[in-house]
């Protein structure tokens, strides 16, 4: 450990944005010695995220659902670790994503979020909103988004990058 304590909560989902995110954090955490601490989410429909009783809870696709999770988790976990990452602790929850990571991020006392973001525009985020974006407004601590490297996607990005590359 470093002179300063420092807590590096890395949110992953089997993302290729969230595979970046790892390497960051990984090499983050390796630079300045932090603790490393990972996090899935299982994500549940909104029907199981009440309590059991409630109408339309369904304890056994909850179970289905915990163990697919879980089993991707321990894989996200190992990938981790294989890539030189030291994990100080791996978590996983279920419910809903932004929630969890910035209440897990709350308990620990993280000092950095790292998280990839997908880039959803338009209507896709209009519906499904942002995690990253409810992250950061949420989060008890500085957040660190990466994204991919993508191809420009609106015709202006497109002129833009056309005039860089010459």
């Amino acid at each position: 450990m470093g002179i300063f304590s420092t807590r590096i909560l890395l949110a992953i989902d089997g993302s290729e944005e969230a595979e970046l995110a790892s390497r960051k954090a990984v090499d983050l955490a390796n630079e300045i010695d932090s603790e490393l601490y990972v996090v899935h989410v299982g994500l549940l429909p909104n029907f199981l995220m009440g309590d059991l009783g409630t109408m339309g809870y369904d304890s056994i696709l909850y179970e289905q659902i915990e163990q697919e999770s879980s089993e991707l988790f321990r894989k996200l976990v190992w990938h981790v670790k294989v890539s030189g990452g030291t994990v100080a602790g791996a978590y996983l929850r279920m419910g809903e994503v932004d929630l969890e990571i910035v209440g897990l991020a709350k308990e620990l006392g993280a000092d950095l979020i790292v998280m990839g973001c997908r880039g959803r525009h338009g209507i896709r985020r209009m519906i499904g909103g942002s995690v990253s974006d409810a992250v950061i407004q949420h989060a008890p601590c500085p957040v660190l988004v990466v994204r991919c490297p993508r191809a420009p996607r609106r015709p202006s990005e497109l002129s833009t990058s056309l005039e860089e590359d010459e």
